[in-house]
């Protein structure tokens, strides 16, 4: 096994988290390297693939502290870690800035105010990927370009395999290269590998029985190689069993024109959700991100119907920058549709009797006011607009659950430092960005945002490192 120099800080990972800590290590006169799994010029990740939104829980990411802070703890229902919390609600706005110093340029995306801070040039609103020269794309190799300026590393084509602990503290990083180990040794690491959606064992153990049946929505990079090495050490973990993803359409598995747009969200919080059965067995009301979890965790993945009529379909099927309508036809997914129900559910081979009972008695609790009482399960409203399905032509659209990225992961306290199950700290071990647990999820799978988190973990990491690890080397 070959050994390199000497660095400070050794990164694991290339996205936004790796690469913003990487910079920040740099600026704060310290020697960073960063390992990056991908050997291609353009390694693919979920950053490359990103629509540029930078907000925290679908609000504006400049917002007061306070009022960030309290709906950080009402989107995930208190599951957040406080510190946690407090640490996205006030260092947010400072990413935003700090990338904008880097030379990475942000526009309004649309009128919606979660989309005021999108990473320019935007994605074109056509479905499929569509990910080269785009904003995701666009800062990964600014962020290379200023970190090799700064006398940084980047390697390519490096997979941790290991840690490196002296005297009880993390001193490096083992990676495998070309089929040669070698040794990355460091005075602190971060683990910035993007989580685990890509690792079929990790998915099975904590999210899905069948994550054969789940769909890729991001780059699939992320095989969960940092959380392994931090639980070897005794790092614990939290959260793991949520994932941040949309309902897509089944087609999607099939055809790349389907994902990562357009997705479904917007028709099953308007309309319902059936198994195979005909029934219904989630509260859509939660919003796309819940239902999509709820999906994962049955049986079969693949048993599940998206149910609206015409008047959702104008509608609410026309919402977002790339909608379900028209482009789910245009773009060959399958579809059945007829003008009665009875001819739905025999188009799409769903028992007869109970879909039309299932249809029957959401229509009658939503007529009634009685969402929260007649059905089960119970169906939110105070979030989504729920909507009768009563004008032909009726729909169904076999759908499938995409995961984009996991949402647990490493305990990390506000410095992103790694902790174990009774919350002290491993000494030299960092994680950021999708590495890290304790910020999403939760009983209501509470989002607060993928960017802004990685952000945020990379750059407080690299400043901790830099004030707690005396010269650099």
């Amino acid at each position: 096994m070959s050994e390199k120099a000497q660095y400070d800080v050794v990164i694991v990972g290339g996205g936004i988290a790796g690469m913003i800590a990487a910079n920040r290590a740099a600026q704060l006169n310290l020697r960073a390297v960063v390992l990056e799994q991908g050997s291609a010029e353009k390694y693919l990740c979920n950053t490359r693939y990103t629509g540029g939104t930078f907000h925290i829980c679908l609000r504006e990411i400049m917002l007061d502290e306070e009022i960030l802070r309290q709906k950080i703890v009402e989107t995930t229902a208190g599951f957040v870690k406080p510190a946690l919390a407090q640490l996205m609600a006030r260092e947010g706005r400072r990413v935003v800035r700090w990338l904008q110093e880097e030379g990475i340029r942000f526009m309004r995306a649309s009128a919606s105010e979660y989309h005021k801070w999108v990473l320019a040039p935007p994605g074109r609103s056509r479905p499929g990927l569509d990910w080269e020269g785009r904003g995701g794309d666009v800062l990964l190799r600014t962020l290379e370009t200023r970190l090799i300026a700064r006398k940084g590393e980047l390697v390519r084509g490096a997979r941790a395999k290991s840690l490196l602990v002296e005297s009880g503290r993390c001193v490096g990083v083992i990676a495998e290269r070309s089929g040669e180990e070698t040794s990355y040794r460091g005075r602190a690491v971060i683990i910035a590998d993007g989580g685990f959606q890509g690792d079929a064992e990790l998915v099975a153990r904590y999210i899905s029985k069948h994550p054969e049946r789940l769909k890729q929505r991001g780059a699939g990079t992320g095989c969960g190689d940092g959380l392994r090495m931090a639980t070897a050490l005794g790092g614990a973990l939290v959260g793991t069993d949520r994932f941040y993803g949309h309902m897509l359409s089944q087609t999607a598995l099939t055809n790349d024109n389907l994902w990562p747009y357009p997705y479904l969200d917007s028709l099953v919080t308007a309309g319902i959700v059936v198994d195979a059965a005909g029934q219904r067995f989630v509260d859509e009301g939660r919003g796309g991100v819940y239902v999509t979890n709820a999906v994962a965790r049955l049986d079969d993945p693949l048993g599940t119907f998206v149910i609206f009529d015409s008047a959702i379909w104008e509608k609410a099927g026309r919402n977002g920058l790339i909608p379900a309508n028209p482009h789910l036809e245009r773009e060959g997914a399958a579809m059945h549709r007829a003008d009665t129900i009875e001819a739905l559910a025999k188009a799409a081979k769903l028992p007869v009797e109970a879909l039309s009972k299932t249809i029957s008695a959401y229509n009658e609790a939503l007529s009634t006011g009685k969402l929260q009482t007649a059905i089960t399960p119970q169906r939110l409203s105070s979030r989504y607009e729920a909507c009768a399905i009563v004008k032909a032509p009726f729909y169904a659209v076999p759908a499938c659950a995409g995961i984009t990225n996991t949402m647990g992961g490493i305990s990390v306290n506000e410095h992103a430092q790694v902790l174990r199950a009774d919350d002290t700290v491993i000494d030299g071990l960092y994680a950021a960005g999708a590495a890290a647990g304790g910020l999403e999820g939760g009983p209501e799978i509470g989002y607060v945002g993928g960017l802004a988190k990685g952000g945020v973990t990379g750059l407080v990491s690299a400043e901790h490192i830099a004030a707690n690890i005396g010269q650099p080397a």
